[in-house]
């Protein structure tokens, strides 16, 4: 089964009402659309409808960033505090080191995902960056990887500082005019006079669309882009041969989650099949882009429904070639050291034993892409198996395949649980 057979297969299985997918193989590109855009005003999806990426945008900040550190506006080591003599976080250690390769890689160690719209005017990023200041340190400055909205914010902040422009225009200067990236943009209102999605949700046995659609101005260095699939293979061929200066992005610089897996600076790498990949996850949307730099070979899968949409670009990797066998069971895992609840600002995991394997109960909070949004449906508990004493994966759903896996502190005693790249401290 090819990768387009596989998608649309998966599609119809889980639900999903749109998508689209593009590849890049051997120089030809191949486009395709399913589906419709919304279930309540369906249109057909094209290549050409528009979708939200999500978190794939934060490597286009990474791409700005690095442009202007050629032209020596910027320094990934210097103190952010030298461009930013304002910026205050809740750690006076973070306050005076944090430099922008800290936040490129998600290793700053605050609170990542605080989101708060404060409006569409050219301060926006400005307002929030203020606000970061109450927010608490998880972890050491650059002791762990642990995924980091919050500091995309601050990176395009300094991009705005040292250019003198607003971070969207930067973007556009550097990244999407020079692609021919046409169909890109981060404005609410020139996406609507243009065919795009919206993002759905499965409420109950309901299929619904997700509310509300923009994602806030504040929110754009961390992803706010709305693409399509034919100028993302435009930017992936970008960095499947990069210049330069945007080598250096796909050079590790912490280890994430996963044996051979890394992060650059805000690529995700992996040493398995050599790829380079982005995820992207908006309000009701979910959006990959993978590159095999070695080979030529570059996709992107683009979905209008949260968490299903997962389950479809995990089919299109697997076709690909892309996904490796599964881990083996592991037995004897401590499972009664991981019992309890643990928290972060997005929600909250009951975590309780069941023989050999855990049952997970996640209970939403809400908070995205707004501080006052209300949370999403919540998902029925599910079951993880363990593969190694503390990583395990989902088993089925939604998110079957999902991974997480449990830190212990200096004491020995659990303190985290880690999914989704995100840090759960136990309470």
């Amino acid at each position: 089964m090819d990768v387009f057979e596989a998608v649309r297969a998966k599609q119809e299985e889980m639900r999903v009402p749109g998508v689209a997918v593009g590849l890049l193989q051997d120089g030809d590109e191949r486009h395709e659309g399913f589906g419709v855009t919304s279930l309540d005003n369906p249109l057909e999806v094209t290549p050409d409808t528009r979708f939200q990426i999500g978190s794939i945008g934060k490597t286009f900040t990474g791409t700005a960033v690095m442009s202007l550190v050629a032209d020596g506006l910027l320094d990934l080591d210097r103190p952010l505090r030298e461009y930013l003599p304002e910026l205050r976080f809740a750690d006076a250690d973070a306050t005076d080191r944090a430099t922008m390769r800290h936040l490129l890689s998600h290793t700053g160690g605050w609170v990542g995902d605080y989101f708060d719209d404060t409006g569409w005017g050219d301060d926006a990023v400005a307002r929030y960056v203020a606000q970061m200041r109450t927010l608490p340190q998880l972890t050491p400055l650059g002791e762990l990887w642990a995924y980091n909205n919050s500091g995309f914010a601050v990176a395009g902040r300094v991009v705005e500082v040292v250019t003198g422009e607003p971070f969207e225009a930067v973007i556009k200067r550097l990244v999407f005019d020079p692609l021919g990236m046409a169909s890109s943009t981060y404005w609410p209102w020139e996406v609507m006079t243009e065919r795009f999605v919206v993002g759905h949700q499965t409420e109950g046995d309901e299929v619904r669309v997700a509310r509300p659609w923009p994602v806030g101005r504040s929110a754009h260095p961390a992803g706010g882009i709305t693409s399509t699939t034919p100028d993302l293979l435009r930017y992936a061929r970008l960095h499947l041969d990069p210049p330069a200066e945007l080598a250096p992005m796909q050079e590790r610089q912490a280890d994430t989650a996963e044996e051979g897996e890394w992060v650059g600076l805000t690529w995700y790498g992996e040493d398995g099949f050599g790829t380079i990949r982005h995820l992207g996850g908006t309000v009701g949307q979910n959006a990959l882009l993978v590159l095999q730099p070695r080979t030529g070979f570059a996709l992107a899968v683009l979905t209008n429904h949260a968490p299903n949409g997962m389950q479809v670009i995990n089919a299109a990797l697997s076709a690909a070639g892309l996904m490796g066998p599964p881990p083996q069971p592991f037995s004897g895992a401590p499972v009664d050291d991981y019992a309890g609840d643990y928290e972060s600002q997005m929600g909250r995991i009951t975590i309780s034993p069941d023989g050999e394997r855990i049952r997970i109960e996640f209970e939403p909070y809400g908070g995205f892409p707004t501080k006052d949004t209300p949370p999403p449906p919540t998902p029925p508990p599910t079951e993880a198996w363990f593969y190694s004493p503390e990583r395990w994966i989902i088993a089925g759903g939604p998110a079957e395949g999902m991974r997480g896996s449990f830190l212990r502190g200096e004491a020995g005693d659990v303190a985290w649980l880690r999914l989704g790249g995100r840090l759960y401290g136990r309470i």
